[in-house]
């Protein structure tokens, strides 16, 4: 079977708490969901981590920012995107497997993460 890039926050050392915790905060947790509040200050660029469970996506504030796998290689330049979210967009994504983000932009990059617990 082929490694999906799977997570499992219980044991996975990926986890964005144990991975990147200065860029992640807990709001809220319980057996279903998990609410993060993320944020990546202009220049930072975060530790690897990933995230297991898919999330409806709060835009508090939005910057360019490269998504890069662990080793370098990049998944996302948000430079290249057809549109950027607005403040106040709520967007839908999936699992992301390990990664690091690199705020490229002159803003944070702001998000709550209110992940589902599958």
């Amino acid at each position: 079977m082929a490694d999906t890039g799977a997570l499992h926050p219980a044991t996975d050392a990926f986890d964005a708490l144990a991975r990147a915790p200065g860029h992640h905060e807990v709001l809220l947790e319980n057996d279903r969901v998990r609410v993060l509040d993320t944020r990546v200050r202009p220049g930072e660029r975060t530790p690897v981590h990933g995230h297991e469970w898919p999330a409806a996506l709060y835009v508090l504030s939005w910057s360019d920012f490269v998504r890069y796998d662990p080793g370098g290689t990049v998944l996302l330049d948000s430079r290249t995107l057809a549109s950027r979210p607005a403040p106040g967009t709520a967007l839908w994504g999936g699992p992301i497997g390990p990664h690091s983000v690199h705020n490229v932009g002159t803003t944070d990059l702001h998000i709550v993460a209110v992940e589902i617990k599958e």
